[in-house]
């Protein structure tokens, strides 16, 4: 009866949302949607890639909790939640009656069995840390799931709402990054490589009311002339992620279609070596920070859509401080600085910009004048993908470049002296560590500012501007989200008005 009564008010709910909105949600209809990056597989424990969650997360893929579009983390497999009060002891209440689309259920056991292997030596998860501060698990019964923390740790939940943390089945996960098996809304039909992802509605979902959508196809387009062709051609209905703004100004004028511009968690930034002179120096790395105009990088790489930043956090999180103030753009206090670190004259360098992204191509060139106005001297490198992860990322060979950082909360990047900037500083691990230990909002708050405080005074990099969600499709979709507050491209509560 309580069940009854639950799913009573939940459609009651949703009518009623809909009804004040102006038009019920419609059930049919497919869905064509463009983005540039294939992903190099579907499994998104077993890569770091913002390409396979765009695709499967939230779709195929369910975890114990969620982000909705309005950033705050929801009940995903898990109804709900209890943390101690001493933050040590999380107890999930898991939904009753769910299944994979392989019909394997889904209970406590799963989920442990999942946990597990995530903290496992040699796994292929890209982000074990999030598993391994769990000292242990317990299954009380089918939808208990209890862990217990080595440590607090106050962004926990955040990573379990993460793709890293998706529950696979136990029969078939050997084959996930070419056939996935999830829980969600819609099951995989095909990948076509070099083309497209095809899925279809799950009629057996646990939310009987959802998906809308009958079929998701999702193509792979690089070049972006080429997506904003097959938009107006009809060959897809949205380009999911426009990553060259300038096109979408064609597409505000035409009543066939409209745009959505959003914010995201992606900051695009001047990727800097800290262990590499002249930028092992902090008094060079101000410099820089006081060349860079913002605003005009934003108007002039992005046609004016995306938000500047003075620190690794984009204001669509929670504790966002606005930095933006800490060096404004200010060419003659630059040059002091300069001459004060012992570089009057300036000096030559070279940024490495992966040629994959426009917008970092794009951005690399307006920088490099910037910086060439106060006297330093950039010889821009143009890298494939490859080369740029195997030189730049894995093996540090550079000394600056442009790249987005695509993953929510990840200020704990500065807490690692190997990660590819090879920043090293005792003052932020200490506040970053005061931040996961933090056990009250407040305590959270103060900390994860004071990260962001730290980062941007030491300028460790180039802190430009979040990328925007920049969404083109045809004027009959609905409920496509506006800001991506995670790596997601949602379709669960699409639907097509006509």
């Amino acid at each position: 009866m309580k069940k009854a009564l639950l799913l009573g008010l939940m459609i009651v709910l949703m009518a009623t949302a809909a009804w004040a909105a102006g038009e019920m949600p419609k059930k049919g209809g497919n869905l064509t949607i463009c983005v540039a990056d294939e992903p190099p597989g579907l499994d998104p424990t077993a890569s770091a890639s913002a390409a396979i969650d765009r695709v499967v997360y939230a779709n195929i893929f369910e975890g114990l909790t969620k982000i909705d579009r309005t950033g705050k983390y929801v009940p995903g497999l898990a109804l709900k939640w209890d943390i101690s009060t001493d933050g040590k002891v999380v107890t999930f209440q898991l939904r009753k009656g769910v299944t994979f689309h392989n019909g394997e259920p889904f209970n406590a056991a799963v989920a442990k069995w999942n946990i597990e292997r995530g903290a496992a030596e040699g796994t292929k998860n890209a982000h074990p840390e999030f598993f391994r501060i769990i000292e242990k698990i317990e299954t009380p019964d089918d939808t208990t799931l209890k862990l217990t923390l080595k440590n607090p740790d106050s962004l926990f939940i955040v990573h379990m709402a993460e793709g890293d943390a998706v529950m696979l089945p136990m029969k078939g996960y050997e084959n996930t990054a070419a056939h996935p098996i999830g829980t969600g809304p819609f099951k995989f039909v095909a990948w076509n490589r070099g083309d497209r992802v095809e899925m279809a509605r799950n009629e057996k979902y646990w939310n009987p009311q959802l998906p809308y959508l009958d079929k998701v196809t999702y193509r792979f387009i690089g070049d972006a002339s080429a997506m904003a062709s097959a938009l107006k051609a009809g060959d897809v209905d949205i380009i999911g992620w426009l990553q060259a703004p300038e096109l979408a100004a064609d597409f505000v004028k035409d009543k066939r279609f409209k745009v959505l511009s959003g914010s995201s968690v992606a900051e695009n930034i001047m990727s800097t070596n800290n262990k590499v002179a002249p930028f092992d120096n902090k008094l060079v790395r101000q410099a820089m920070a006081h060349a860079i105009d913002r605003k005009a990088v934003i108007d002039l790489v992005m046609a004016g859509y995306g938000t500047p930043i003075g620190s690794h956090w984009p204001p669509v999180t929670p504790y966002y401080e606005n930095l933006t103030g800490k060096f404004p753009y200010d060419p003659q206090k630059a040059k002091e600085l300069l001459a004060k670190a012992g570089y009057p004259n300036g000096f030559e360098a070279t940024i490495k910009l992966p040629a994959i992204y426009a917008y970092s191509k794009r951005a690399g060139e307006v920088i490099a004048d910037m910086l060439g106005q106060v006297g330093i001297k950039l010889k821009i490198e143009l890298v494939e993908w490859g080369v740029w992860l195997d030189r730049v990322f894995k093996q540090k060979d550079f000394q600056l470049s442009m790249i987005g950082h695509a993953e929510a909360w990840d200020i704990g990047i500065y807490a690692n002296p190997n990660y590819y900037f090879q920043y090293d500083s005792k003052e932020f691990r200490d506040a970053y560590a005061n931040a996961l230990k933090a056990t009250t909002t407040e305590e959270q708050s103060k900390w994860f500012k004071r990260c962001q405080e730290i980062v941007a005074e030491d300028a460790v990099n180039g802190y430009l501007f979040v990328i925007p969600s920049l969404s083109v499709m045809k004027a009959d979709l609905q409920n496509w989200w506006k800001d991506y507050p995670t790596i997601v491209l949602d379709c669960t509560e699409v639907w097509w008005k006509k």
